[in-house]
């Protein structure tokens, strides 16, 4: 009978289970895969968590909880999807134990071409952003044809200028609508008002 002698540095540990096992250890620390599925309400897993396809299907993890910037006092909702590329950390070597890190860029998808440039852009079109070279803060909700709601105790707004355009929604409807309990108008200067008609109503 012919003897092959097997050596765990020639062979990759195939010659020794604790070998072979530390070898797959090593290789499930930091591996790429899909969001296959999402649990958002925790009912499944008892938390919030996802299941990652890695090696194009051949291997599904169990719920995995994802990476999130804050979740203590001060939380960050952002959940990743399906189908979205991630990276999976597992320091134990146990996929298991992971912890997927959603926010790789693939087929083509970023939203973005340079630095300075900081935009969040949602699947309906709205777009929120700062261009650090142009120095302009934008919210764009044009695209969706969504609204843009402050909600606050008081808001106070601090400008050298400031311009207001308001497109109408019909015939029916004004430009713009101020309505309030009681409106404050301080200039230092003048305050001008021009239009073809303007109504004073002060008795209701």
């Amino acid at each position: 009978m012919l003897a092959v002698s097997r050596s765990d540095q020639t062979t990759s540990g195939v010659g020794s289970p604790e070998a072979t096992d530390h070898a797959r250890r090593i290789a499930n620390m930091f591996r790429y895969g899909t969001i296959a599925d999402a649990d958002y309400t925790g009912e499944t897993a008892g938390f919030p968590a996802v299941r990652v396809s890695i090696q194009e299907g051949q291997i599904l993890t169990g719920w995995l909880p994802w990476f999130a910037p804050r979740a203590g006092q001060d939380r960050v909702w952002d959940p990743p999807e399906v189908g979205e590329a991630v990276m999976l950390l597992a320091p134990s070597g146990e996929l298991s134990a992971g912890v997927v890190v959603p926010g790789l860029f693939s087929n083509g998808n970023a939203n973005g071409d340079r630095a300075g440039l900081h935009r969040r852009t949602y699947d309906d079109g709205t777009v929120v952003e700062y261009d650090r070279e142009n120095h302009t803060f934008t919210v764009d909700a044009s695209a969706s044809n969504s609204q843009v709601v402050f909600k606050a105790k008081r808001i106070r707004l601090r400008t050298a200028e400031i311009s207001v355009d308001a497109e109408a929604g019909g015939d029916d409807l004004p430009e713009a609508t101020i309505h309030v309990k009681r409106l404050l108008v301080e200039a230092e200067e003048f305050i001008k008002l021009s239009a073809p008609q303007l109504q004073l109503n002060p008795g209701g």
